[in-house]
């Protein structure tokens, strides 16, 4: 009796450690890879070594970033953090422009 409970003791340890600790680094892992596959042109990033930029240009494995003026640094994918702002669209940024000025002027007709 004494050596089934130390088995079942043992099982339900590994089930905590498992849900503590190896689930929760897979979903992270799994979201990170996420983001990096969705990164564009003109994305605004950090690396894991903290340097901002914009995304210039996108490979396989490799991203080049414009830092400070002219200047171009190519980095692995993996290196990649965060995205800080995703690449704005012109057109989509034209249409949020009109919607707000549109709720702005009903506004004012409905306090007038």
């Amino acid at each position: 009796m004494g050596g089934a409970g130390s088995i079942i003791l043992l099982v339900i340890f590994f089930a905590i450690f498992y849900f503590l600790l190896i689930r929760p680094q897979q979903r992270r892992q799994k979201k990170t890879q996420e983001m990096q596959r969705s990164i564009e042109k003109g994305d605004t990033i950090v690396t894991i070594g903290g340097l901002r930029g914009i995304v210039d240009v996108i490979d396989d494995t490799k991203v080049t970033i414009k830092c400070h003026g002219n200047t171009k640094l190519d980095f692995d994918r993996s290196a990649i953090r965060e995205v800080i702002q995703k690449k704005v669209n012109v057109h989509e940024k034209e249409a949020k422009n009109i919607e707000e000025s549109a709720s702005e002027q009903e506004a004012e007709k409905q306090d007038s």
